[in-house]
């Protein structure tokens, strides 16, 4: 190798350290900033009940905002899809970072049922385009850094450095889960913005998975029966979530209206439940679960707040209400099996959002870094049984099918979320 060449090498190798760096610094500065705020006005809306009232009069706000200044940042995390596979012309603009934080913080002051990902994910994805237009980046180029941005933000808002590396790539992988050729610079950025979020004196939530029981054949049955379940309630919310989308946009197409109204019926559903648990990210539901076993409908009702909320038009993440869920559910079905409440506890938060995301390598490499190793056997079983069970569904419309997932599920390689849908229902009109 000549010493042109390896000055070359040695160049891009120091460009991307720096980029790599930048964007952890960026998306962990933000990602404290968001944590922040939140935690605020969560407080806020706890100590004062009457807050709950004024959701649909900020959730119309919100999405008004979005409709008179948020252009294609409406797509939300769908456009970081687009724009990752192989699409330069698809831009993500700088101003979707500020209006999701907005609008994240609005709904949960408020009282809305949603999470925090999808806010990180974006701040990411419109923090790391920026930097590669500083750079001048290649658009193959800008796809990698793109992906430094989803695995910074993901990794950095949940305490999972390494999770959030393998999820920002997983994420696109297209079924074909060993393709990771982007894992080096997203584990780098996801690093950094780690111990960014950490030197800013953020705190992550932390469960203990108590003592785990030894392997037996009679214990691994139980784990992959409920991990069926697990997968079925990923993809019960997925497809709620995705209609109630479609049908207030169908009946209320005007969207300020649709989340006015969609936050009216969420002010109801919290009168009818008689408990106001199910709002806002869920922190307190998941706490409790892994102490006593919980009522077998408080995964149904935090599903369906959730799936109202977001159906509604209003912004927030769904990672956060799916840890809840998994972690209600198996809290509840631990007790009907006789297993360790924590353990079934700590699969069902995992497997779900497996399930929901079809990313289950990362949600095992997550539950590796929430629980610690003793559970690994479970954990993995969980994501992987929960990934297959939610079958063609997903949370991300956006998203491509491909490799194994394809095949089981007889689909066309690299077929969209929302167009195998769509493939379904012609189907079925046929």
């Amino acid at each position: 190798m000549s010493r042109s060449d390896k000055k070359i090498k040695v160049g891009l190798a120091l460009k991307w350290l720096i980029l790599c760096m930048l964007i952890g610094a960026m998306v962990g500065t933000a990602s404290s900033l968001f944590l922040y705020g939140l935690e605020l006005v969560t407080d806020a809306r706890v100590s004062h009940s009457w807050l709950l009232w004024l959701l649909p009069v900020g959730g119309a706000f919100i999405s008004w905002l979005y409709m008179r200044y948020g252009g294609a940042a409406a797509k939300g995390n769908n456009l970081i899809l687009e724009q990752s596979y192989e699409a330069p012309e698809v831009r993500v603009p700088l101003r979707m970072g500020p209006l999701v934080l907005l609008g994240t913080w609005m709904t949960h002051l408020l009282g809305g049922s949603a999470g925090r990902e999808g806010t990180a994910v974006q701040i990411g994805g419109s923090l790391a385009e920026q930097a590669g237009r500083w750079f001048k980046l290649t658009p193959h180029e800008r796809r990698v850094v793109l992906l430094c941005g989803i695995s910074s933000g993901f990794g950095s808002v949940f305490g999972t450095p390494l999770a959030g590396a393998i999820f920002g790539v997983e994420l696109l992988a297209k079924g074909r889960l060993w393709r990771f050729a982007a894992l080096l610079p997203c584990l780098l950025s996801s690093l950094a913005a780690d111990q960014i979020t950490k030197a800013w004196g953020t705190e992550h939530s932390h469960y203990w998975i108590g003592i785990v029981p030894a392997l037996s054949l009679a214990l691994l049955l139980k784990v992959i029966g409920a991990s069926v379940l697990f997968g079925l309630a990923a993809l019960i919310f997925s497809q709620l979530t995705h209609f109630l989308k479609a049908w207030f946009t169908r009946l209320i197409p005007y969207a300020p209206a649709k989340s006015f109204v969609g936050g009216v019926l969420v002010i109801a559903l919290v009168y009818a439940a008689g408990t106001r648990q199910y709002i806002g990210l869920g922190l307190p539901l998941i706490a409790q679960s892994f102490h006593e076993a919980a009522s077998p409908l408080a995964f149904a009702w935090k599903t369906l707040f959730t799936s109202l909320t977001l159906g509604a038009g209003y912004q927030g993440g769904e990672v956060t209400p799916l840890f809840a869920i998994g972690a209600l559910l198996g809290s509840a079905l631990a007790g009907l099996l006789h297993v360790s409440i924590p353990l079934l506890a700590a699969v069902g938060l995992i497997s779900v959002f497996s399930g929901a995301a079809n990313t289950p390598f990362a949600c095992f490499v997550m539950g590796l870094e929430l629980f610690g190793v003793d559970g690994a056997i479970y954990l993995f079983i969980g994501c992987i049984v929960a990934w297959i069970c939610s079958l063609h569904t997903g949370i991300y419309t956006s998203q491509r099918i491909g490799g194994i997932k394809a095949r089981l599920m007889r689909m066309p390689e690299q077929q969209t979320i929302g167009g195998a849908k769509l493939r379904l229902i012609r189907n079925k009109r046929v």
